[in-house]
């Protein structure tokens, strides 16, 4: 054989190999990146989705979690983390990593429902028997009464926890800020101690058994009630509540550098699929498919919800006010 047809025949055996890798090797690896309290729903979601993905492109994609308070988790993302996609509680959070150009800046019109696949909102969880007697907000900050909440300047559940308050105390007062602040000052001079993340809150309540009531996530709620039994706990539905949608996002930088971008993108926007779906209303997230949403209706106690635009004029403002050093969360919590 002579070294020219040696050369051709290396050529087109490298071609060959060049070819068929991708069926061979074609495997994906991502990480979501997301908040406390949601890694049981997505420890769930995940293997659906692989399996999803596996059967329309033949592709093997193994997907990895990271949990922690929302904004600390953004943070991380922006400090570095390798997020293929974040799947968090607040939309300030998505912005933040936006602001950065590590997330589009139309994020919230990628995906429908403002790129929240579901949401909850705030509720609570008291002692069996209710022995303090917590029907409603003004009850959290009566004398004597220890409530849990997790920290507003890093958990999302506490920012949002701190935000229906507030907005209970305006609705309640005609609008006064002045009245809102003292109702949350009050609320949180009852707390006895605020844990980073609300799964950290969780744990301060039911497994050091601190506190007459936690306030979380609706989802988080009736898990909770799950695993410790109703003869130990019952759930609360005050009168009003916030509304507190889940938003997600592909991160650019790591999609651009790893070629993720076709599987990410895939992964969030099954999210909507009635599958997915069905698992978070399993979860006792409220899904944003209205078939979905009827489907589960029963499950899901009505509750008078206004969102943080309607109150508070957006989550930019609303940090601004509330949650920067030097904010009015700073000033009303002392201890």
């Amino acid at each position: 054989m002579t070294l020219k047809s040696i050369r051709t025949l290396f050529a087109a055996t490298a071609l060959s190999l060049a070819a068929l890798a991708p069926g061979l090797h074609a495997q994906t690896t991502l990480l979501n990146v997301s908040y406390d309290v949601a890694r049981e729903y997505y420890k769930d979601y995940n293997p659906v989705f692989a399996a999803y993905w596996k059967k329309k492109t033949g592709e093997t994609v193994t997907i990895n979690q990271s949990h922690a308070g929302s904004t600390p988790q953004a943070r991380a993302v922006a400090d570095g983390l390798e997020a293929d996609v974040v799947t968090m509680n607040q939309a300030t959070d998505v912005q933040m990593l936006a602001d950065r150009k590590l997330v589009v800046a139309d994020w919230d019109k990628r995906f429908p429902n403002g790129a929240a696949p579901n949401y909850s909102t705030m509720i609570f969880l008291v002692r069996k028997g209710n022995p303090k007697g917590i029907k409603d907000w003004n009850d959290l900050v009566k004398p004597g009464v220890q409530v849990v909440i997790p920290n507003p300047k890093t958990a999302g559940n506490g920012r949002y926890t701190y935000l229906a308050a507030w907005g209970y105390a305006l609705k309640k007062n005609n609008g006064s800020e002045v009245q809102a602040r003292e109702f949350a000052k009050a609320l949180f001079k009852n707390v006895p101690v605020l844990d980073t993340g609300g799964r950290g809150a969780t744990t301060t309540f039911a497994q050091r058994n601190i506190g007459d009531a936690l306030v979380t996530f609706e989802n988080e709620v009736y898990l909770i009630q799950k695993e410790l039994g109703a003869d130990k706990v019952e759930i609360v539905y005050p009168s009003v509540s916030i509304r507190a949608d889940n938003p997600v996002a592909v991160v650019e930088r790591t999609v651009e550098k790893k070629k993720s971008r076709k599987q990410a993108q895939a992964y969030l926007e099954y999210l909507w699929s009635p599958e997915a779906q069905e698992i978070a209303a399993r979860y006792y997230y409220r899904p944003a498919v209205a078939s979905v949403a009827k489907k589960y209706a029963s499950q899901f106690k009505p509750v008078g919800l206004f969102t943080v635009d309607e109150v508070f004029g957006g989550w930019e403002k609303a940090n601004k006010a509330h949650f920067v050093d030097g904010g009015s969360f700073d000033q009303i919590y002392q201890k």
